[in-house]
């Protein structure tokens, strides 16, 4: 048997490492569904009241959205989280290479409206007939959840390089 120590079991580590409010923002961003302060408790092993406390300051923050019902549920905020995602990309890349993706994007978005002939993923008719091949059918929920992804990505894209142009040089500057 071996003196040396096992890996550091990753939860006790995580625990060890960050403060309650930062374990309840980790869970929170990674979260879908709205949760009461319980349950955020429970996952980030601290008590009700502190993980109450950090989601409060999160909601105050704008990256928590709070229900107001009894008890009060939790979720991130899309929007602070999006926001944040502009904010990113016109950080780390100048109008003229976002300009390049937005270009690459709207390509496939347009292959995409000739392949299906209606203008948006939305108006795709699937049928629900099982006499459609499997195959064809999983094509097809994969090209429409494609599509959709470019046409958020697109979206975001056009804020990012709206937001890098409007600094001096087309980069925002960094957070230092």
């Amino acid at each position: 048997m071996s003196d040396r120590p096992g890996p550091p079991d990753a939860t006790r580590q995580w625990d060890s490492d960050r403060t309650t409010f930062q374990r309840v923002y980790d869970l929170l961003v990674g979260t879908t569904e709205p949760a009461s302060a319980r349950q955020f408790a429970e996952w980030a092993d601290c008590s009700e009241n502190g993980a109450r406390q950090a989601l409060e300051q999160l909601v105050e923050m704008d990256i928590a959205d709070s229900t107001g019902s009894r008890p009060a549920l939790y979720r991130r905020n899309p929007s602070y989280f999006r926001w944040k995602r502009v904010e990113t990309l016109a950080r780390e890349h100048g109008a003229n290479t976002l300009r390049a993706r937005l270009e690459e994007l709207i390509s496939e978005d347009r292959k995409l409206q000739e392949k299906y002939d209606v203008p948006e993923p939305d108006a795709v008719v699937v049928a629900d007939e099982p006499a459609e091949n499997h195959d064809m059918l999983h094509d097809r929920w994969d090209d429409l959840t494609e599509w959709r992804t470019i046409r958020r990505d697109i979206t975001i894209l056009k804020r990012a390089i709206h937001r890098a142009e409007s600094s001096k040089d087309g980069h925002v500057p960094s957070k230092t």
